[in-house]
């Protein structure tokens, strides 16, 4: 992807989450800066692959409060597979839940996925050996 285009998918990422662009570059890499009140800060560094595709994302923060919650995303870049920037993005995202009082995303897709399961009665034991009268 062209810088156009990652600046594009971060905008557009943006209208569906409470975080805004507030500033991206170019230079020997890209970067996209995001900011979200209650002072939540991170940016995306971009770089590109030998064929110049962007390929290879790092997230990072300025604040070292903000610094620990994105280690799940960090961890989510660095596995196997090539990640989108807006894969990436959603998983800064599920990151920073905590901080902006949503609550925790894996708990309620547990919920979701369980819902419309039924479960089946545990089956009875009879207990073999000591009786009780």
């Amino acid at each position: 992807m062209e810088f156009k285009q990652l600046v594009e998918v971060a905008e557009k990422w943006c209208s569906s989450v409470p975080f805004d662009l507030i500033f991206a570059e170019e230079d020997d890499e890209i970067r996209l800066y995001f900011y979200t009140e209650p002072g939540i800060s991170f940016y995306v560094l971009c770089r590109d692959n030998m064929t110049g595709g962007i390929e290879h994302f790092h997230v990072w923060s300025e604040s070292e409060d903000c610094l620990p919650f994105l280690q799940l995303a960090q961890d989510y870049i660095s596995s196997c597979g090539k990640k989108t920037l807006l894969e990436v993005l959603d998983k800064v995202f599920t990151s920073f839940r905590p901080l902006l009082g949503f609550p925790d995303i894996d708990d309620e897709t547990f919920e979701q996925y369980h819902a419309g399961v039924e479960e089946e009665p545990a089956p009875e034991h009879q207990q073999k050996g000591v009786s009780q009268q």
